[in-house]
């Protein structure tokens, strides 16, 4: 497979791009008597947007991204995010920034190691992490608030699979909120 996008190299990130569907997930959800589990399907546009220069010193290339999660007892829609997925070549370093629309944002980064057949990109970050950090609303930092993420997503061929691990202090306790899938590319 190629990694080369409009002859920037998108290293593991080109992997990506397009459009994915999966109806298989599973969102892991705090209640404030317990847990909720919520089948959902969702769609993912992964676009590649170019790369960008930072001080002169640094390129990455960078896909956009839009996720869009439905419940599947209801057809209500329960989660749109937004983000970037940027790609340092010359540092295999890997970054996940995103937006919800919930007062949180974050920024998520990870070393790529190639290897086997599939492509794995794992990514972190922490609150007052001094690189790889989650800024949240005061509201949401005295009442669901967000002290961990891990992402991880494997691409074999047509088919991705991610587990996202938000760790929350809500309802007066820890709570890891998790959400999985498998997706199929669509184009």
């Amino acid at each position: 497979m190629s990694t080369v996008i409009d002859g920037i190299e998108y290293g593991p990130l080109a992997a990506l791009a397009g459009t994915w569907s999966g109806d298989k997930g599973l969102d892991v959800a705090p209640e404030e008597d317990g847990t909720e589990e919520n089948p959902f399907y969702e769609s993912i546009l992964y676009e590649a947007i170019g790369d960008v220069t930072n001080a002169g010193k640094q390129t990455l290339a960078v896909l956009r991204y839009h996720q869009i999660v439905t419940r599947k007892s209801d057809g209500q829609v329960f989660h749109n995010e937004t983000g970037y997925w940027s790609y340092d070549a010359a540092t295999g370093t890997v970054m996940h920034s995103l937006t919800i629309p919930r007062g949180l944002a974050l920024l998520a980064g990870g070393q790529y190691q190639p290897g086997g057949d599939s492509v794995v990109l794992e990514v972190k970050a922490k609150a007052g992490d001094a690189d790889w950090g989650i800024a949240q609303s005061p509201f949401m930092r005295d009442n669901a608030k967000t002290t961990a993420f891990e992402h991880r997503i494997e691409v074999n061929g047509n088919e991705m699979s991610y587990k996202e691990t938000t760790f929350l202090e809500i309802y007066g306790r820890s709570f890891d909120h998790i959400d999985s899938n498998t997706l199929t590319k669509d184009s």
